[in-house]
């Protein structure tokens, strides 16, 4: 019956789609966040979903879409250098078949990363994508939420719809997405209008917030903590009374902490004692194979070539300072020592670093604080914008940078590097950019054209005047 449901949900969303082409997008954005072919018992799973609709997205935008204001970016270019880049490592990988299956999403993800900004023409447009990833990634956080409220939740326990523990679906890059679009529901509620921001849809907002910030407790996942954390943080930005929404901010903290699980409270004092935590000691230990393994070859080893690392290292049951506390020696204290192999970079940056090298990095990098850099300049140009058509501008670059600095920190724990979700957020920054660039230039060219117009006109007007004389 679940089947019969999602594939009676998808023909009326291709239906509409082939009399509004731009649809298929966002279609193809709902199968690439929420995976329905995950969901399904058999009617979907076995079918190249996510290819069939991206291939109907592209085809729709080639015969059926206007191109005359599309636009490409400096960014779209540095997207094409990093997946030719990493179509190269693929080839040389020291891990051939993980890379080639690696390969075989991430080249996906970054092709509808480039192909997205072509076809956000219009405001409408970027809004329907905002409200897309919104609410498919709703679909998920809503539920976790649900589930967190009712069960408290736990490390490796929250099930989101599917018991999958990929993608959107683990618990660390769910907590990082959820916290990383509470700015664009905010803008959404107070800019959108595919849903007039009424009472409703502001409560609906506000609700889906409260979800967002339960799925890191609910996931048990210190990503999310600092996530929340910088969250926090990038809104003192804009808030007029800054003590008071630093005292207020801090006092719900301290309010929420005898409503939290336990199991969550301590797994998140174990940020500051980690050492005593072999997950924590285990990214260390990988980090530093990772710069090692980068120096004897800087230009990467391929997708997943953490697969052949070999760790040593030590753990402590207590930190030092617990044990001088104590009035204990920590030299009188024997460490662990272990041994591990294969292990996962859990750290986007490494995760670039050792898959794509420097070359792969630094192309990376460009893109994602490119987007930084070109959000600000656009708030700061429409901040103080009193057109009653741009003052939503400056709300969305910041919106859109905003979860892009949580992506970022989160990233540091997280190997979410080429996370599809992300690239639909790089890719709405760069819709937004190209279209108020053309809006720019369109407004500098109607003085001009108007006096070409008016000369026209006059010249129309003596023609007769000058044949009488003649």
């Amino acid at each position: 019956m679940r089947d019969l449901l999602f594939v009676g949900y998808l023909l009326a969303l291709l239906f509409l789609a082939f009399k509004r082409p731009f649809l298929f997008t966002l279609v193809y954005a709902y199968v690439d966040i929420v995976a329905p072919q995950r969901l399904s018992y058999f009617m979907l799973n076995s079918v190249p979903l996510s290819l069939i609709v991206f291939a109907l997205a592209f085809l729709g935008y080639i015969f059926a879409d206007n191109k005359q204001d599309s636009r490409f970016s400096i960014r779209q270019g540095m997207m094409i250098l990093l997946l030719a880049y990493c179509g190269y490592t693929t080839v040389q990988a020291e891990v051939p078949v993980a890379a080639l299956e690696k390969w075989d999403w991430v080249w996906k993800a970054l092709v509808f990363a480039i192909f997205l900004p072509l076809t956000l023409k219009t405001k409408l447009r970027m809004e329907a994508l905002a409200l897309f990833m919104v609410l498919c990634a709703g679909t998920l956080i809503i539920n976790g939420g649900i589930k967190t409220l009712a069960s408290g939740g736990g490390y490796g326990v929250l099930v989101l719809l599917v018991d999958n523990n990929s993608g959107l679906y683990e618990g660390s890059i769910i907590s990082t997405v959820a916290i990383c679009i509470i700015p664009l529901i905010l803008w959404l509620a107070r800019f959108g209008t595919i849903f007039p921001p009424d009472w409703r849809v502001k409560l609906f907002a506000y609700a889906l917030i409260f979800a967002a910030l339960l799925i890191p407790i609910g996931t048990q996942a210190r990503t999310g903590l600092v996530c929340i954390a910088v969250l926090a943080v990038l809104q003192l930005r804009f808030v007029r009374y800054r003590l008071l929404y630093s005292g207020v901010a801090v006092a719900l903290g301290l309010l929420s902490i005898p409503f939290l699980p336990q199991s969550f409270t301590e797994r998140m004092a174990t940020i500051e004692n980690y050492e005593a935590d072999q997950s924590a000691s285990t990214r260390l230990a990988v980090w530093r194979w990772t710069l090692d393994y980068a120096q004897k070859h800087p230009f990467g080893g391929g997708f997943d070539v953490y697969r052949i690392n070999k760790l040593t290292y030590e753990l402590s049951e207590v930190d030092v300072a617990q044990y001088e506390q104590w009035g204990i020696d920590p030299d009188d204290v024997e460490a662990r020592l272990i041994e591990d192999e294969s292990r996962a970079f859990h750290s986007s940056y490494f995760e670039m670093l050792g898959e794509q090298g420097y070359p792969g990095l630094v192309l990376w990098l460009i893109i994602h604080v490119g987007g930084l850099w070109r959000m600000e300049l656009l708030r700061r140009k429409y901040a103080k914008s009193e057109k009653e058509g741009e003052q939503w501008v400056a709300p969305l670059a910041i919106a859109l940078q905003h979860g892009h600095i949580i992506y970022l920190v989160g990233a540091i724990f997280v190997g979410i590097a080429y996370q599809p979700f992300v690239y639909m957020l790089v890719a709405l920054q760069i819709g937004l950019d190209t279209y108020m660039s053309r809006r720019s230039a369109e407004a500098k060219w109607q003085p001009i054209a108007k006096q070409l117009t008016g000369r026209a006109k006059s010249k129309a007007l003596l023609q007769p005047h000058e044949f009488h004389k003649n």
